[in-house]
């Protein structure tokens, strides 16, 4: 499978969460298996953003100190967001909208897309990225994404 890992939120909410439930354990123990496999495994900047912000509104100071260790156990795990990505998200945000197809409300930052823009900016070919997530149906419009259950370590 791929060798580049987006985690999209709903998997990195499970990894920062306090808890340790089977799905919490389930989470965990296969990123590190994905991290032994050889994946690179990369957060953008916009899901740390979306994750960090209901961590600190939900005041979850264990969680946030989770994602941030988690995030920069790697130098290289964090890919900050830049300029090409946000023109390529505007670029898909308006094909697909032209086309009928709805990612998020019209008046949403559409952080799916955005996502999607990181990854496909992101360098390597698009074979060989995809997006972890829980509900791939929208940013698989734009780039490969599965739920993580379904990625093979």
């Amino acid at each position: 499978m791929s060798q580049f890992l987006f985690l999209d939120s709903g998997p990195l909410g499970l990894l920062t969460h306090p808890q340790r439930s089977a799905e919490v354990i389930a989470v965990t123990e296969w990123v590190s298996r994905c991290l032994l496999s050889g994946k690179r495994v990369i957060v953008s900047a916009i899901v740390y953003y979306e994750l960090k912000r209901e961590l600190l509104r939900a005041k979850k100071p264990f969680s946030i100190a989770r994602l941030d260790a988690f995030v920069s156990a790697t130098p290289s795990r964090y890919l900050p967001l830049s300029d090409e990505a946000l023109r390529l998200a505007a670029e898909l945000w308006a094909k697909a909208r032209q086309e009928g197809r709805l990612t998020a409300d019209a008046n949403a930052l559409d952080v799916d897309v955005i996502i999607a823009a990181q990854a496909l900016s992101f360098g390597p070919a698009p074979a060989d990225v995809i997006v972890a997530t829980t509900n791939p149906r929208h940013i698989s419009q734009f780039v490969p994404a599965m739920d993580w259950q379904n990625i093979a370590p």
